[in-house]
């Protein structure tokens, strides 16, 4: 079954897909299974993928759906990106392509970054993507030209 999926601003891959259940069906090869083959869903798996091959991000240090605790409430982050000492270093929020990224979404991650306190921030709707990072001391964000290398996320850890 080939999906019908919008053109991204990011290399494209051969996913596996199924019908299940009647459901367009995509691989996940970090979470191991299929899952839904939403529009935000494709952008995620494309995202995190390009992160593992051209940013050297490591498969076992990406957590994806990670459910958190912001001013009381559960959330889920889309993804959330560790170090080695397995502390948040970067939330990821995915959007459809078709969902412009505005002051919204990023009110959407800076809450979760209530809970988690990383220094890095990205969104992408798969043909835009922002990334920053977050200085708590001087409570200041400064955006980033391009998508971090892993290192550099790590570079900066206590």
């Amino acid at each position: 079954m080939e999906i019908q999926a919008p053109a991204l601003n990011l290399p494209a891959y051969d996913f596996r897909t199924r019908v299940v259940d009647g459901t367009p069906c995509v691989y996940d090869p970090l979470r191991q299974k299929y899952v839904a083959a939403t529009p935000e869903e494709w952008v995620r798996l494309h995202l995190i993928q390009a992160l593992i091959e051209f940013r050297d991000f490591p498969r076992g240090l990406i957590k994806i759906e990670h459910s958190i605790r912001a001013h009381g409430r559960p959330r889920r982050c889309d993804a959330v990106i560790y170090d080695r000492d397995l502390r948040p270093r970067m939330i990821i929020e995915c959007k459809a392509p078709d969902v412009k990224i505005d002051q919204s979404t990023f009110d959407q991650i800076a809450v979760y970054n209530v809970a988690l306190r990383t220094e890095f921030l990205l969104v992408s709707n798969g043909r835009e993507h922002y990334c920053c990072r977050v200085d708590f001391d001087r409570n200041a964000v400064e955006f980033i030209g391009d998508l971090p290398w892993y290192h550099e996320l790590t570079q900066t850890a206590d």
